[in-house]
């Protein structure tokens, strides 16, 4: 990582690229990422049907395996004897500390409400496509925001051939910006230690209100070879699945990772 530092000490780049002023980057197919993906598929089919992971991450009634950290990549990214390779690697650089993939699979029918979702998130994720900015935890009653993990980047690797319009992701093009600033407002002007302790309720939902009468709502559509790396601070989510999507019986795969930053206090970014 080449992190970039302000004339006043504030940690600035949250990751080791130049971002384009969309905040994602889709990779074309490349041959190594393509064997990653096949090999990620083929064990990520058997932790799907595991019971206990099956109990742990399947909701929605049914129609999304979360899988946070179920699929089991090493500290490099390498599955099965597989590394993790392609085009994004030149971006992100090599890394010895990413935690375990996130498996995540959507089914037909999604999204349906999770439990204990109220009737207001339902309608969110149904209709805002539970667009969310990683690293903000709602927690309390009622709830409110705080910024407790901060990443360094988010690169997602289809695993499954789909139609486009089979639950893809949904990124808000440049939405990072906005983001980037609302948590500059909120926690600059508290001492670093204290920065995921900082209630950002108000001033999150603003940024985000103001990204969506702003910014261009984009399908980010790919398929098994193909790489999406996403600015940490991008607004995306997860759309409904069209009733004319297709997908094999295994769902709609996707692995993620989302390392955490490897500077304790990274939160504050540089606006571009």
């Amino acid at each position: 990582m080449r992190p970039w530092t302000s004339q006043t000490g504030w940690r600035a780049d949250p990751v080791a690229i130049t971002w384009p002023d969309a905040g994602y980057i889709r990779y074309p197919w490349t041959p190594d990422t393509y064997r990653w993906s096949q090999t990620a598929r083929a064990i990520g089919r058997d932790v799907a049907r595991d019971p206990e992971m099956v109990k742990t991450w399947l909701q929605c009634e049914g129609t999304w395996f979360v899988g946070v950290d179920a699929l089991p990549t090493d500290p490099e990214g390498t599955i099965g004897g597989v590394p993790l390779q392609g085009p994004f690697t030149d971006a992100i650089g090599p890394r010895d500390d990413l935690h375990p993939a996130q498996l995540s699979i959507t089914f037909p029918g999604y999204p349906r409400p999770r439990a204990g979702e109220t009737d207001a998130a339902f309608r969110y994720r149904q209709r805002r496509d539970a667009a969310h900015m990683d690293g903000v935890r709602a927690e309390g009653s009622p709830k409110r925001r705080f910024f407790q993990e901060r990443h360094d980047w988010i690169l997602g690797l289809p695993l499954t051939e789909t139609s486009p319009g089979a639950s893809p992701l949904v990124v808000w093009e440049g939405s990072h910006h906005i983001l980037q600033a609302a948590m500059s407002q909120a926690l600059s002007p508290h001492p670093k230690d204290t920065w995921h302790k900082i209630d950002v309720t108000e001033v999150y939902v603003a940024a985000r209100k103001t990204v969506f009468e702003t910014c261009a709502r984009v399908p980010v559509f790919a398929r098994p070879g193909e790489a999406i790396l996403l600015h940490p601070y991008l607004l995306h989510g997860v759309a409904p699945w069209q009733a004319a999507a297709s997908a094999p019986k295994d769902g709609r795969m996707i692995a993620y990772f989302r390392p955490e930053s490897t500077e304790s206090d990274a939160f504050i970014t540089r606006q571009k």
